[in-house]
């Protein structure tokens, strides 16, 4: 056989850890808003993204891992909770609703950091600790799928320690979305479109 040009410097692929649905200890790396056009294009919503790693345990440094280990030159951080909608403040019944979640999600990074008081900048977010609840989420991708743990909701570190949160149910795939016959692969072997170079 023919030596491989580049074959000494190539890292060889191992087996990753696969994260479990539960509740983690969280550190947060970076908030921000990010605008999105709604489906009918009539305009943009915003939803605000937080990147996060686990901070003790099992699975600590979990995404810092597997950002190091990507062989690729635009790497993601895939550790990222995408459900946080930022309110309109427009006094709608539904925007009380999303301002209601919101407010919930900064209470627990309050509760979590003694002293810190949530005051509309999304940078002072960063390095404090909050309980990440990750729930199972069907994927499909390129011709792949499976499940793997999402971040899915912020909650007190106290409340994690004490196991005081109710796991979400998974999450399957639209029926029409799976309709084909997909592999299975582990999730940190694929990169989705909702990964994001945090």
């Amino acid at each position: 056989m023919k030596a491989m040009n580049n074959y000494e410097k190539v890292s060889a692929v191992t087996e990753r850890p696969q994260l479990k649905a539960g509740a983690y200890v969280c550190v947060i790396k970076k908030a921000k808003v990010v605008p999105y056009p709604k489906k009918d294009q009539s305009g943009m919503f915003e939803k605000f993204e937080v990147a996060i790693d686990i901070a003790e345990g099992e699975f600590k440094g979990f995404y810092e891992d597997n950002f190091k280990s990507q062989n690729v030159e635009d790497k993601k951080w895939k550790g990222v909770l995408r459900n946080l909608y930022v309110p309109l403040d427009d006094g709608s019944e539904q925007d009380n609703y999303t301002m209601a979640k919101f407010k919930a999600a900064m209470e627990a990074v309050e509760e979590s950091n003694s002293g810190f008081k949530w005051e509309w900048d999304e940078n002072a977010l960063q390095g404090k600790k909050v309980g990440v609840i990750f729930r199972d989420e069907e994927y499909s991708f390129n011709g792949y799928s499976g499940w793997t743990a999402k971040p899915f909701k912020l909650i007190s570190v106290d409340a994690v320690k004490n196991g005081k949160f109710k796991m979400p149910a998974a999450l399957p795939l639209k029926k029409d979305e799976n309709a084909s016959v997909f592999t299975s692969v582990p999730a940190g072997e694929i990169e989705t479109a909702d990964d994001l170079p945090f």
